[in-house]
């Protein structure tokens, strides 16, 4: 089993996470890397700046970038770190021309006919991709994977539904590669935490609405919860944390809901986690130094669960740029490859 693969802006913050991640990958080589204008024909190596690992993965260094444009790819997936705004543009050409779009942009996430998946939480979604192929008259497609900070706390909400869950709150503190580079300037973010991050409590909010919801004919019945979210950014490099506050419509215990989260098992796929979702019983646990690469960086760490006067209140933990962004596309591209939707 072996599929060729391109990553476009492969530059970036996350475009540069799939370069690593893609490394010495069972199933996906990369065969092509796409960015903008300025840099087409230049080698990857002298284009970056290597922020997330110690090295350039050396398969990387000398190839040669070209443009964002599905006549100068040959990949049977394509994997997406673009910007919203030229997702919007790009990705329907790629899907068009018959390519698989495995995107971490939020341009199409909640399009009626586009998969907004987790592969743990909602895999039947991908019955989805045949309703957008007959309706766009496109050969290829588009999947998405949601938001970062919507993605820890989901997956810790899909064992939930069975015990009758009804509201969630959720505080985030997150973590500044989220913002991208160079992100947020030193100046505003050094000895502060900033209450304000553009359109995350939106997607917060609604994201998680269609991906617990059910699928039924040819789209998605959304899940009847409400989401209330407050989006801080905090000076963490990496790692989403989240204050949860879930509500339920009967009294739930905490060894209940850890029952449930040790439930949720993971896939057999090459990224997948031995265990989705890891407990940690320690009283200042989970942390974003010590926690964030649990599972190669796809799992997600639980903490402090404890009742209140309103429900059930946890932390959770994930790796941003890992589980939250380009190593959620790359598992999304595997369960299309398990399921033989390529």
């Amino acid at each position: 089993m072996h599929y060729s693969v391109c990553v476009l802006g492969a530059t970036g913050m996350v475009g540069q996470k799939f370069v690593q991640l893609l490394e010495n990958h069972p199933w996906f080589e990369v065969k092509s890397l796409a960015a903008s204008e300025r840099r087409i024909g230049k080698k990857y190596g002298s284009e970056v700046e290597w922020l997330i690992s110690a090295n350039l993965p050396e398969y990387a260094r000398d190839i040669e970038m070209v443009p964002l444009d599905p006549k100068y790819v040959d990949a049977d997936i394509v994997f997406s770190a673009l910007p919203a705004d030229i997702a919007k543009e790009v990705e329907p050409k790629f899907a068009e021309a018959g390519f698989a779009v495995s995107s971490n942009a939020s341009a199409f996430r909640m399009e009626e006919d586009v998969p907004l998946v987790i592969p743990e939480v909602n895999a039947d979604h991908l019955r989805l991709i045949e309703v957008q192929k007959r309706r766009r008259n496109w050969d290829g497609f588009i999947i998405t994977n949601p938001n970062c900070t919507t993605t820890m706390f989901v997956i810790t909400l899909k064992p939930l539904m069975d015990l009758g869950l009804k509201s969630v709150r959720i505080a985030s503190m997150q973590a500044l590669s989220g913002a991208g580079y160079p992100g947020v300037p030193s100046l505003a973010i050094t000895d502060n935490v900033i209450p304000f991050i553009k359109n995350e409590e939106e997607k917060c909010e609604t994201e998680p609405l269609k991906i617990l919801g059910t699928l039924k004919g040819d789209r998605v019945e959304l899940a009847k919860l409400k989401i209330s979210a407050s989006c801080h950014r905090v000076p963490v490099i990496d790692g989403h944390t989240e204050a949860v506050w879930v509500e339920f419509d009967r009294d739930v215990s905490v060894e209940e809901v850890k029952d449930a989260f040790n439930s949720l098992k993971p896939l057999e796929l090459p990224s997948s986690p031995e265990k989705v979702i890891v407990i940690r019983n320690e009283p200042d646990r989970p942390q974003p130094r010590l926690d964030r690469d649990t599972g190669r960086g796809m799992s997600v760490v639980v903490g402090r669960i404890r009742k209140d006067a309103w429900g059930i209140k946890y932390i959770v933990l994930g790796h941003n740029t890992v589980r939250g962004a380009a190593g959620a596309s790359i598992l999304n591209a595997e369960l299309l490859v398990k399921e033989k939707m390529l």
